[in-house]
């Protein structure tokens, strides 16, 4: 049987023909390889050249919009720099521009509530290792609708297990960039295993981070302890979370800091918790088979998770309106 060599209009009725249910959460994206802003999901494509696919060469935010407002945008961008400056890449407009641009994409998509992925790519251009053979760097926002995290992970928890796959180097862990194939496996190894996270171990032996996200143990003495960012990802909501720990006076928290911790530490401890963009905080109940605490959502996971919502919702600091 032959290939068939595609003409152009082809092409473009495959396209029209693919505009499929699951793409219905695509809303809007901004390219600058298109230079502008597209609402048709089948359109919302990156040139195969260009070195953010084939070679990983690229860094990513990810941040959610709530009623038209982004929260902790400037703290999202801030490591967004911080990143490139590692990555040795440049934004292809001013950080104003930028803005505008996310404000934009977000109104395009005319969902308030919402998720935005950030990328700055080195480019298309050639398909060697080469990132001086691009035609430069592009940037690719996305606006996404977020799914309802489903309401039983707060009120029953999840579980965690320790991951085999080897603990990116500190160089390369803590920037966000997209050669993400340690995290893909540590998620695949999850769901194979039926649990719903999995943490990984640094050189030591002590906890690292999970795929996608931070975890942290409160210990009996009322402590919250997060792995060490020198190993990890300084993530935006883990490191809300411990300001507003920080804050806190009474008998629910004592302390908030960095900290190595083993495993054995984590099974003995009160309550372990999973801090993640999409759904702030979850508890674990079961990590590695051990139950935890008393197997259910603790009161420190209750309180920090009320802490953020009324911090996204309410904290004028936080929050950068899309209509400005």
């Amino acid at each position: 049987m032959s290939v068939p060599i595609l003409s152009f209009d082809r092409v473009i009725d495959g396209l029209i023909s693919m505009r499929k249910p699951h793409l219905s959460n695509y809303l809007a994206m901004y390219s600058s390889w298109y230079g502008g802003i597209i609402t048709d999901p089948a359109l919302m494509m990156v040139p195969l050249d260009d070195h953010i696919v084939h070679r990983g060469d690229g860094i990513f935010e990810v941040f959610k919009c709530r009623d038209w407002n982004i929260y902790a945008l400037d703290r999202h961008l801030d490591r967004m720099r911080r990143s490139m400056e590692t990555f040795y890449l440049t934004l292809p407009v001013d950080e104003q521009r930028l803005v505008e641009i996310i404000r934009a994409t977000v109104r395009a998509g005319n969902h308030g509530t919402c998720i935005v992925r950030l990328f700055v790519s080195r480019g298309p251009g050639s398909f060697s290792a080469n990132p001086y053979e691009t035609v430069g760097a592009q940037l690719y926002v996305i606006v996404i609708a977020q799914e309802p995290v489903a309401p039983e992970k707060y009120e029953k928890g999840v579980k965690l297990i320790t991951s085999a796959i080897p603990i990116k180097l500190d160089y390369f862990a803590t920037m966000k960039n997209c050669n993400y194939l340690p995290n893909v496996l540590m998620k695949k190894e999850a769901a194979d295993l039926g649990a719903g996270f999995s943490v990984s171990l640094d050189e030591k032996g002590f906890l690292a981070e999970g795929p996608t996200e931070n975890v942290g143990i409160v210990s009996k003495r009322g402590e919250l302890l997060i792995p060490r960012f020198s190993h990890t990802l300084r993530g935006i909501t883990v490191n809300r979370a411990m300001e507003l720990a920080r804050s806190l006076s009474g008998a629910e928290l004592t302390a908030a800091s960095e900290a190595d911790i083993t495993p054995e530490q984590a099974y003995d401890a009160s309550e372990i918790l999973v801090f993640g963009t999409f759904f702030n905080i979850l508890p674990v109940v079961e990590y590695d088979g051990n139950r935890i605490g008393d197997g259910r959502p603790g009161p420190v996971f209750k309180l920090l998770l009320k802490l953020l919502a009324e911090d996204e919702a309410q904290n004028p600091r936080m929050l950068t309106p899309v209509i400005p």
